[in-house]
């Protein structure tokens, strides 16, 4: 069973960190991403890299998965995910993004835009709680 909680940012140490996923906009559609091995979705991210701030991990992963050159990218919060009694953190981030670029030819294969989260999706039992607090946090910010 994997387990998954949410924290305010400032409530997890930053080296605790090794995962940044970010929720990305483009023309009122969310950007998921297909990796080469795969036939299935995921929302963007990757893990941090040595002595690499999170948020910078979220930049870097966001332009390598996505090929965004414009952007602007929120932290919304933080996330562990427990499993075989493993806990990791991550931070969640969403992005708007307003120019796409060339895919990077690294390990994405290609983007597609969507109205909502697909079926298929390569983390299924993680991604779609990761997509509805991404969904919450933004109806806060409406409601504000």
């Amino acid at each position: 069973m994997i387990k998954i909680d949410f924290y305010k940012v400032e409530k997890v140490k930053n080296e605790s960190l090794k995962f940044a996923i970010i929720a990305a906009e483009y023309k009122e559609k969310w950007i998921l991403v297909r990796h080469k091995e795969r036939d299935t979705w995921e929302i963007p991210g990757g893990h941090r890299e040595k002595n690499e701030d999170i948020n910078e991990t979220a930049k870097r992963e966001l332009f390598e998965e996505t090929g965004a050159k414009e952007f602007t990218i929120k932290p919304v919060c933080n996330y562990s995910v427990t499993a075989d009694n493993v806990t990791n953190y991550g931070r969640l981030f969403y992005a708007k993004v307003n120019r796409l670029g060339k895919l990077p030819e690294l390990e994405i294969e290609e983007i597609k835009l969507f109205d909502a989260l697909p079926d298929n999706l390569t983390y299924f039992n993680i991604q779609p709680k990761l997509f509805r607090r991404i969904l919450e946090w933004k109806k806060e910010r409406i409601e504000k």
